[in-house]
């Protein structure tokens, strides 16, 4: 059985009054989360936090008894969260429009679960190479896929923010659940936009296979962010497999 160490950081940035995006990390219950609200200053932190509660809500009590277990408990997450932020601003019209991005890793004794839904992202590093495992769910991202701008077109592209699928923002939304196996000497990362809109993949996997603990690693990336303009909230998750 694997051992999972989990690190988490969370920063304003430079240009932004409040945080709204949040992480949460279970190493008894073997998940962390990041995610990203919209929606506006209260909003949008409020709905970030909605979701971080309903995962923990979800998880809480005794283990999954098997892999497809987990996955309810990862898409019930989503979906509970999702019905709970909709109730939330048919009380509140004024908080009409908020919603998060989000990103829910779980592990079993071999594997791991990810769901996803909006365009924070999770990544895994595996000897050596940094694959990122989830596909943005926004305009720039379908473009791409047309082939109507490149991925360096899309990191300064006006839409790059309009986002396709959010929790909250309607009922039953689509989400993408990914699943595979861990070795020994994984590592992932979760993060929200604040850190990939301007730090790009090749910087992190050098950070990612520098010398140095998941915290120095984690304090790296986000003043890297920061040191590019911090023009957003920025929020990593690192999950080491051991």
């Amino acid at each position: 059985m694997y051992k999972i160490d989990f690190i988490g950081k969370t920063d304003m940035g430079r240009v932004r009054s409040n945080n709204e995006d949040i992480f949460l990390l279970n190493a008894q219950a073997g998940y962390c989360l990041v995610a990203d609200g919209m929606g506006g200053a209260a909003a949008g932190e409020m709905a970030s936090q909605i979701f971080a509660q309903t995962a923990a809500d979800i998880f809480a009590g005794r283990p999954p008894a098997n892999e497809q277990e987990l996955v309810e408990r990862v898409q019930n997450s989503f979906l509970k969260a999702n019905d709970r932020i909709l109730e939330h601003v048919g009380a509140n019209p004024d908080h009409k429009g908020m919603g998060c991005t989000a990103e829910l890793l779980a592990f079993t004794a071999t594997g791991f679960v990810i769901g996803h839904m909006g365009d924070s992202r999770t990544y895994r590093l595996r000897q050596g190479v940094l694959k990122q495992l989830t596909k943005d769910h926004s305009l720039v991202q379908d473009q791409i896929d047309q082939g109507m701008i490149t991925a360096e077109q899309a990191r300064s592209h006006r839409m790059r923010n309009v986002i396709l699928r959010a929790v909250g923002v309607r009922p039953s939304p689509a989400l993408d659940t990914l699943r595979g196996p861990i070795f020994a000497g994984d590592l992932f990362l979760l993060c929200s936009d604040g850190l990939t809109d301007l730090v790009e993949d090749e910087r992190i996997v050098q950070v990612l296979l520098a010398e140095g603990d998941l915290a120095a690693k984690a304090d790296q990336l986000v003043s890297l962010a920061n040191q590019a303009g911090g023009k957003d909230n920025i929020t990593v998750v690192l999950a080491g497999v051991a």
